[in-house]
């Protein structure tokens, strides 16, 4: 990014190249681009410059305010930057140089329709509440018909007065038009399938009360030809047709909506204003299809501009925010209130769990200094299997998953490691299928999250201290008390501090079969958090803490994310002795995760021997490159020629590609056998000729 800057009317101009992610310009001492300027305050930024995923933003910031591409802004208000932009700030006149290779023309116009809808919604909301007489973060009414309709009346003559729809915001009317007839297809989607949440309860104001009945017709025809044009029908999961929607809406949308007729698209935009309104008034703003959709595992506010999501394990810009930071810290105090809890600047983070098992981590100003954040990690309804893990997720292999089966019958005590959301308690709870339903067991979290598939499970769950500073109860003490609790086994979801040493302890005085987590990054490295988190509980020799380890632990299983997103297992690991000698653990790898093909006849390999399946799941994964890169992708898994007829780059980024999505990754077995090997053949747990097929 460069910035031209100079007075209005001035004949030379000066630049400020980018060196980081963001450009402060303003009359502060810490600015990047210093103005002599008398409207903006003496040591303070008037405007400040973001670089995020979409792009530039520019953010003008308090009582300052500038002109850019005809519309003014305000304190508070953001806005893309559009190649070759220019923006008057107060006296000084602001030209934007963005690099070439920004995003595609559409993708850019609907990224600044947003950005303007959103600031559109602001103004709508605050108008809202000043008609209204009502405050910000407040209940405004009750949930009846008559509240109801005044409060769509109101927002009505907003609209008209705003102008939607007319001279120039006919461009941004339509696009929020596309926004309720998108809506509208997801919100049928999400019906069918019953699709529920903790989160979302039903009210009278999910309801539109001023809906008018022929043009509700037609919106439902009109939702209809275009799940038609998008196949809708033709896939089989939720998952797949929401893609689907969220990947090729807008292309179907351009080629429709210049057919529909003026009072059509205006009811349409006014339809969806209402919408996102009572969301904002009585739910939970542009959260409430978020918690629906089952592809999305995690939901993570960073700001009031900044939306992220998991969606079938990959990171990416939900393109949702919040009108204002007022309006986030008003919908997560509305979210952790359903759980009994607040939130204020005395007490400004919160962690929770929904009645789903859901968990909701909640952080605000002090402590949270760009605004309002919080973080809800979704509870999936169907709880995978091993099965699932194997043939649906391609986690581990089916020998793998025999061995791991063979291992818990046995009684050998599990450490699952990796790290944040690698599913060590998707693992786990798949795991745990294989205990002997005549078992007792005992689970101990911070945030019940296991959902164990037995009746004779005993569930404990830590408890915060009240407002007195008493009554705390915490994994430590509840992993002392389930010792008296006669258990068969003993599966703890985290091991995080002290509770380790009484871990261990546990499985070294006949509790065999114990299973638990912990955040590691190799199963070498567990032995070196287990060595930190007894530290915590007492001051023990290191050869002391060792020998511990070395006779508790029989099996770690390695957690990995791999770059496509997938959740793999990397490694299976025993914890074989203790090395009297060289005082060190000795562990031996029976599984790991074989490394991805380097060269490019590797990498057409592997992409010749995809399954039917796998291969229709990779070129959905790189249409968003391009045609030209599927159709090359394409002929070289037909056609049995090398990548010569493709350029230095495209065989570049056809390899990436493939790498990116784990071709040629797989979990094999080293050729060692763990030391209880002869345990599980003689139990007839394990066959030892499939062990390597």
């Amino acid at each position: 990014m460069r910035v031209y800057y100079s007075r209005l009317g001035a004949p030379n101009r000066e630049y400020f190249d980018a060196r980081g992610p963001r450009i402060r310009i303003g009359r502060s001492p810490e600015s990047d681009i210093k103005l002599d300027c008398p409207q903006i305050r003496d040591g303070e930024d008037a405007v400040v410059l973001r670089k995020t995923p979409d792009g530039w933003v520019l953010k003008v910031l308090e009582l300052n305010y500038c002109i850019i591409g005809g519309r003014e802004l305000c304190g508070g208000q953001t806005i893309l930057i559009d190649k070759d932009e220019k923006a008057d700030l107060f006296t000084y006149l602001l030209e934007f140089q963005l690099p070439t290779d920004q995003v595609t023309p559409d993708e850019l116009i609907r990224k600044r329709l947003d950005d303007e809808m959103s600031n559109l919604m602001m103004q709508v909301h605050l108008d809202l509440l000043r008609r209204m007489d009502l405050r910000l973060g407040a209940d405004p009414m009750r949930d009846d018909d008559e509240s109801l309709q005044n409060l769509e009346r109101n927002l009505d003559e907003i609209s008209r007065v705003r102008g939607i729809d007319e001279g120039t915001h006919q461009k941004l009317g339509l696009h929020i038009a596309g926004h309720a007839v998108r809506t509208r297809i997801l919100e049928e989607l999400l019906e069918t399938s019953n699709q529920s949440s903790a989160l979302i309860s039903t009210g009278r104001w999910r309801q539109l009360l001023t809906r008018s009945p022929s043009f509700e017709d037609e919106l439902d025809r009109f939702a209809r030809r275009l799940q038609d044009e998008l196949g809708l029908a033709q896939l089989s999961t939720l998952s797949d047709k929401i893609d689907r929607v969220e990947d090729s809406f807008w292309n179907s949308w351009a080629d429709r909506s210049q057919d529909l007729l003026t009072q059509f698209r205006v009811y349409l935009a006014r339809r969806y204003l209402k919408k996102q309104i009572k969301d904002i008034v009585f739910g939970y703003g542009p959260l409430e299809d978020l918690v629906l959709i089952p592809s999305i595992s995690e939901i993570m506010v960073v700001d009031a501009q900044h939306i992220y999501i998991e969606r079938n394990g990959r990171l990416e810009n939900s393109g949702r925010r919040f009108v204002s930071d007022e309006v986030t810290l008003a919908i997560i105090e509305r979210i952790v209130s359903k759980v009994g809890r607040r939130i204020d600047k005395s007490k400004p983070l919160v962690d929770a769990r929904l009645t789903d098992g859901s968990r909701v981590n909640a952080v605000i100003p002090p402590l949270a200094v760009s605004g309002p954040s919080l973080t809800i990690r979704k509870f999936p309804e169907y709880r995978p299997k091993m099965d699932d893990l194997v043939t649906s997720y391609r986690s581990l292999t089916h020998t793998a998953a025999e061995f791991l089966r063979a291992v818990v019958h046995c009684r050998k005590n599990i450490i699952i490691s990796g790290g944040t959301g690698t599913g060590k308690t998707t693992l786990l709870n798949c795991i745990s299928d294989y205990i002997d339903d005549r078992e007792r067991v005992v689970t101990i979290e911070d945030t019940a999250e296991l959902r164990l598939k037995k009746d004779h499970v005993v569930r404990l769950e830590t408890k915060q201290a009240n407002i007195e500073g008493a009554g705390e109860y915490s994994i430590r003490d509840l992993v002392k008390n389930s010792l008296r609790m006669r258990p068969d086994r003993i599966v703890v979801g985290e091991c995080r501090g002290g509770e380790a040493l009484d871990m261990l302890q546990a499985m070294n005085t006949g509790h065999d079969g114990s299973l638990t987590t912990i955040h590691a990054n190799s199963s070498r490295d567990v032995i070196l958090r287990l060595e930190v988190l007894v530290q915590m509980a007492a001051e023990l020799p290191i050869e002391s803490i060792h020998r511990q380890i070395a006779s508790a632990v029989d099996v770690i299983v390695q957690l990995e994310r791999l770059r496509n997103g997938r959740r793999v297992v990397s490694q299976i690991t025993e914890v074989s002795d203790y090395d009297e000698r060289e005082k060190r653990i000795l562990t031996k790898d029976i599984f790991v995760l074989a490394g991805t093909e380097s060269t490019e006849a590797d990498y057409l390999n592997s992409l010749r021997r995809l399954s039917a399946d796998d291969y229709e799941a990779f070129l959905s994964s790189i249409r968003a490159f391009g045609p030209e890169i599927t159709q090359h992708v394409k002929k070289l898994r037909t056609a049995q020629q090398s990548m010569d007829f493709l350029s230095d780059l495209e065989r570049l980024r056809i390899c990436e590609l493939l790498e990116f999505c784990g071709l040629g990754t797989r979990l094999v077995p080293t050729g060692c056998l763990p030391t209880f090997m002869s345990e599980l053949i003689a139990s007839n747990l394990i066959d030892l000729d499939s062990f390597y097929l």
